[in-house]
């Protein structure tokens, strides 16, 4: 039996220096990724703090990364049209990926032009078990968000997602606007290597604290759910953000 570690809590004064931060955790988990099987995945969040990520990796401050070894996915998705300003592969393209030296082959979002989003749901499915001749998907880092209510990927509190076991991509509803995502489920984002989550703003001040210092029910505090069955967790949150933290 594996023992499941303990979450890293890393504070930086702001969002900036915290992205300079996953950007060099990036590039050290990727290389040896690469060097241990000769690729590297990566799956990211939607949001407004990944923002200063893409724009910091758009910058080339981390120029180790061998993005030409890299498979990009998505942890969740706005079932919008990918022109949509809410999309969020929309958001990471023209931030970040238009301008990027990945393989466009390598690139995979979540598909949100199928009729519904349960058939868009098993396309990407299918879509990452092409890839992960697993049981479950081993990505490599998968980057997640905190909500202030305590959500993170398209996983909200009380949502049936949640209780999902057995698949790896499901549809959930959001109580805002666009309603209907796409997101991988608990299963699958807890069988990843390392989880890193980009936690930024005192908005997120009190939903941070729930995760860390309660025993949070996770149909009520979804991001409490995210326990990796043999991997590591670090939140990279900004001092803002841990306003609230008893240990710090």
């Amino acid at each position: 039996m594996s023992i499941r570690a303990k979450p890293e809590v890393r504070i930086h004064a702001d969002l900036e220096s915290l992205s300079k931060a996953v950007a060099e955790s990036l590039a050290e988990i990727a290389a040896a990724s690469v060097t241990s099987r000769g690729w590297f995945s990566l799956a990211l969040s939607g949001g407004e703090t990944p923002r200063a990520l893409f724009r910091t990796l758009r910058a080339g401050h981390e120029k180790r990364v061998p993005w030409n070894r890299g498979e990009v996915f998505w942890v969740d998705e706005r079932y919008v049209p990918h022109q949509d300003p809410r999309s969020n592969y929309g958001i990471a393209k023209s931030e970040w990926i238009a301008s990027s030296p990945i393989p466009r082959e390598n690139v995979h979002p979540m598909q949100t032009d199928l009729p519904t989003p349960e058939d868009a749901a098993r396309q990407y499915e299918r879509v990452l078990r092409a890839h992960f001749l697993h049981q479950w998907p081993r990505v490599d880092l998968i980057l997640l968000g905190l909500g202030a209510d305590c959500h993170t990927a398209a996983l909200f509190p009380q949502s049936q997602a949640l209780s999902e076991s057995t698949r790896w991509v499901t549809w959930a509803k959001a109580p805002s606007e666009p309603s209907q995502r796409l997101t991988l489920t608990l299963p699958a984002i807890n069988h990843s290597s390392d989880v890193h989550f980009l936690v930024s703003g005192e908005t997120k001040a009190e939903a941070l604290r729930r995760v860390l210092e309660e025993d949070a029910n996770v149909a009520d505090c979804p991001a409490s759910g995210v326990d990796l069955s043999d991997g590591r967790v670090i939140w990279w949150v900004d001092e803002a953000a841990a306003g609230k933290l008893s240990h710090r």
